[in-house]
């Protein structure tokens, strides 16, 4: 008859040796800050997508009021907490116990799915918002910048839409874990 005796702080690794889920305080810590992040930054990238066809409508618009507190000028850090993702991805890994590996498909495409994320979100949506920023702060009424504006405002909108598919898609991907 076989003993097995458990630790605490191993439970991780216990979970692993068995096969199951991996458990434990420091596991579960982790699991959560990666989806928080993962929430909050896919998130705040998709309000300002929602608020980027608000800013297209104009200054006239219902809404102006909020777009402008939206657009004010400085860094949307809600939207970089994108960039936690992939670090405490990493650490969930580690926390596992050997339950999760980096080498499992759904670890491989959700950092491949983040890496198209980031690519967006500085080449078009950043890029945009701070232009948007610019115009919606200093000079929203003057109808030499409307051009400008429809055009990244629908840059924004459009990248919000396909980071929204992107982050269903990880999701997916995470829960199911091929």
């Amino acid at each position: 008859m076989a003993v097995m005796t458990i630790s605490v702080g191993t439970t991780s690794a216990v979970a692993a040796a068995s096969g199951g889920v991996p458990t434990g305080a420091v596991y579960s810590i982790l699991l959560l800050l990666h989806v928080g992040c993962a929430v909050i930054g896919f998130g705040a990238l998709v309000l300002t997508g929602v608020q980027a066809g608000r800013a297209g409508r104009g200054p006239t618009s219902p809404r102006a009021d909020a777009v402008r507190r939206y657009f004010r000028p400085g860094v949307n850090w809600a939207a970089r907490a994108l960039y936690g993702v992939p670090v405490f991805g990493l650490a969930v890994l580690s926390a596992s116990g050997g339950a999760l590996s980096a080498g499992d498909g759904f670890v491989v495409g959700g950092l491949m799915l983040w890496t198209a994320a980031a690519f967006v979100a500085e080449g078009v949506v950043w890029p945009a918002e701070r232009r948007i920023q610019e115009v919606v702060s200093q000079r929203w009424e003057d109808p030499d910048t409307t051009g400008t504006l429809r055009r990244d405002c629908r840059r924004v909108v459009v990248a919000a839409a396909l980071l929204a598919a992107v982050f269903v898609t990880a999701t997916a991907l995470m829960v199911a874990r091929p």
